[in-house]
């Protein structure tokens, strides 16, 4: 019977060889000025798979900051709304530089990644993120939270217009507590999305 640690070995291997596949056929489309920055994307892209796979298999679990997975975060994001005809989205962010992370990156960079998208899909055309302390929040000027719909926000297939899926702001939650932090939503004293997350950095 093969170990559950080498099944996931196999997994992450063969995962990594997608990718490599995925970065190499890039490149080639990189060389047409015309796919130029389709390549960048799809190489953006693969940058963040990779990180994620990586994090499967990383014991690591010391502070990090925030401000690359920030950056990491917005430009998948930007990729991913321009490929969809999404709106364009506009990002500000303020940054305690001695902030830091704790857990695993890629997952909060996951985190971030579906509070902004959900943001867009709610048809906010901007949004802020904060960090301060032990305090990440994320902002929006979108329509809100409906009164009804904010004491379930974060259960699965819970689904609205603004949630296309029902599962992203459910998977927030479940990353954040996995990364020893909490999650609380509300709506903003002049309208919009207001999502607060704790991280408590390690020693």
């Amino acid at each position: 019977m093969v170990s559950a640690d080498l099944t996931l070995e196999g997994l992450v291997h063969d995962l990594n060889n997608v990718f490599q596949t995925i970065g190499e056929s890039a490149e080639l489309l990189g060389e047409d000025p015309k796919w130029r920055k389709l390549a960048h994307t799809l190489q953006r892209s693969v940058d963040r798979g990779q990180r994620i796979v990586h994090s499967i298999l990383d014991s690591n679990r010391s502070a990090t900051d925030l401000a690359p997975v920030l950056e990491n975060a917005i430009q998948f994001c930007r990729d991913y709304l321009e490929c969809a005809n999404g709106p364009k989205i506009e990002f500000v962010h303020e940054i305690d530089p001695d902030f830091r992370l704790s857990g695993d990156a890629a997952q909060w960079e996951r985190v971030l990644v579906n509070l902004f998208l959900n943001s867009a899909q709610a048809g906010a055309k901007n949004i802020r993120t904060r960090a301060r302390g032990v305090e990440i929040v994320v902002s929006d000027d979108g329509p809100g939270i409906s009164p009804e719909l904010l004491p379930r926000i974060f259960d699965p297939r819970v689904s609205t217009k603004s949630i296309i899926s029902g599962l992203g702001l459910y998977v927030v939650q479940s990353l954040v507590e996995q990364n020893g932090g909490s999650v609380r939503a509300a709506n903003g004293p002049n309208g919009g999305a207001v999502f607060t997350l704790l991280s408590e950095p390690r020693p």
